[in-house]
């Protein structure tokens, strides 16, 4: 593999910022900091004041291969993924056929090493009855597994009692799950539709997914998995009523119940929905700017462990429907990262923040092997940005093969300009370099 020095960085890195270079050889980081002018290297990155963060990971995306291609693919994302800075992703189960056996998670597996950009990793589907396979699921080379109380995307619900103790109480890893109510918001969607027929507006998304659903589902499961010792991820917490669910008092590699906020939940409010409706129907729905404030308060806090982006694209097609009949979830990858530095930008979050939450503690909570730090013998993957070179968002150059994004006509201040994933330079100012494909992610549990 080539040697790459980058040259006068800010280095974001474990709570602190320093001026200095890195040397990447053969994948891994060699140094980090100083002047290392003296070394040998095939490309040098003059960084020139840039700042350089260890790659994102994101916990919680939808690739929609196998089975749903026409909205998305491994290899479209994992490329727009790379543009935005994540180095590495863990991919969801709602695919067609669902990833509930080990033969079909390893068939995925397959389609990520030869067509993914990224470096990877597939959650197992817990299902109703799939028990036996989730006792046995391979805790070195999986993810998780991924348990739907509402239903979502692709219907994998998850609605037997016993069914959902029997996996809290047997599941040797972590269990990330999409806590809502299903039976709430079933009885919300049958009242408006009393007052509106099959006319819903999209602004009544958060009444109907309601907070009532969201926070009755946390706490149902955080309630198990204290009872049963599990390891437990809540994703997307969209209420300030949940946050209060999660600890802040224990250093996460200490927590065996954590939480994810996503970046929908930390940039809209409920004030949006009439300016873009469907562009921003995300289960579980966004809500008030209270929630979101609170959400944005519980991540600074240390409440909630880690940021994502739940990027789940849906056909221009699929989203210009009436409100019943269009899909919920949408691309946020891409601009994922940006939509942070510009909440940087605004004084709400800082840069020691951000990379705090998007990728040391993902790799603390996942226990991932040798990632999500600018460290020595650590796998390089990291991103350099520019805080200072603004660009507008339109669908002339959106990456993800749906082609939009909730962000169109948003101006952002700050740009990736390089991405390196395993120690190969993916994308350097708009241009892809596939060479490569990324690795699979491993992690160091002694379960």
């Amino acid at each position: 593999m080539k040697r790459i020095l980058i040259r006068d960085a800010n280095i974001v890195n474990e709570g602190k910022i320093i001026r200095g270079d890195v040397y990447i050889k053969e994948g891994l980081i060699f140094s980090v900091g100083g002047d290392l002018s003296g070394k040998e290297a095939d490309i040098v990155i003059d960084a020139n004041g840039k700042y350089l963060l260890p790659g994102l990971i994101d916990d919680q995306v939808h690739f929609r291969e196998p089975g749903l291609t026409h909205k998305a693919e491994i290899y479209t994302e994992s490329k727009t993924a790379v543009a935005g800075g994540v180095t590495s992703f863990m991919e969801m189960p709602n695919t067609i056929p669902q990833s509930t056996t080990h033969e079909l998670l390893e068939e995925k597996y397959a389609i990520g090493a030869a067509k993914s950009l990224a470096n990877y990793s597939f959650y197992l589907g817990a299902t109703n009855d799939n028990i036996e396979t989730i006792k046995s699921v391979d805790v070195k080379n999986v993810c998780g597994v991924k348990v739907f109380q509402g239903s979502s995307t692709g219907n994998m619900l998850v609605d037997n009692p016993d069914s959902l103790e029997a996996i809290f109480k047997e599941c040797p890893i972590l269990i990330a799950t999409h806590s809502e109510n299903d039976n709430i918001i079933k009885a919300n969607l049958e009242r408006f539709k009393q007052g509106y027929g099959e006319e819903i507006p999209a602004k009544f998304h958060p009444k109907i997914r309601s907070e009532e659903a969201c926070y009755d589902a946390s706490k149902i499961v955080v309630e198990m998995a204290r009872t049963h010792g599990t390891k437990l991820h809540v994703l997307h917490i969209s209420t300030g009523k949940e946050v209060g669910l999660f600890d802040n008092t224990l250093p996460l590699a200490e927590k065996r119940i954590t939480a994810e906020a996503c970046i929908h939940h930390l940039w809209f409010s409920e004030e949006d929905y009439d300016s873009k409706g469907n562009w921003i129907k995300w289960n579980p729905a966004i809500k008030t700017s209270n929630d979101r404030d609170t959400i944005l308060k519980g991540v600074l806090d240390g409440n909630i462990d880690v940021i994502a982006t739940d990027h789940a694209p849906h056909t221009i097609e699929e989203k210009e429907k009436p409100y019943l009949k269009a899909p919920s979830g949408g691309p946020l990858l891409q601009h994922g990262l940006m939509a942070l530095l510009e909440m940087y930008h605004n004084g709400k979050i800082s840069l020691v923040q951000i990379v705090q939450k998007t990728s040391h503690n993902v790799a603390i909570l996942f226990e991932i092997e040798n990632r999500g730090f600018l460290r020595e013998g650590y796998f390089a993957d990291m991103v350099l940005v520019d805080l200072d070179d603004s660009w507008e968002v339109n669908r002339g150059n959106v990456l993800s093969k749906c082609g939009w994004s909730p962000f169109e006509g948003q101006k952002f201040r700050s740009k990736v300009t390089h991405t390196i994933v395993s120690g190969h330079l993916a994308y350097e100012n708009g241009v892809f370099n596939e060479e490569k494909r990324g690795e699979r992610l491993k992690f160091s549990r002694n379960i």
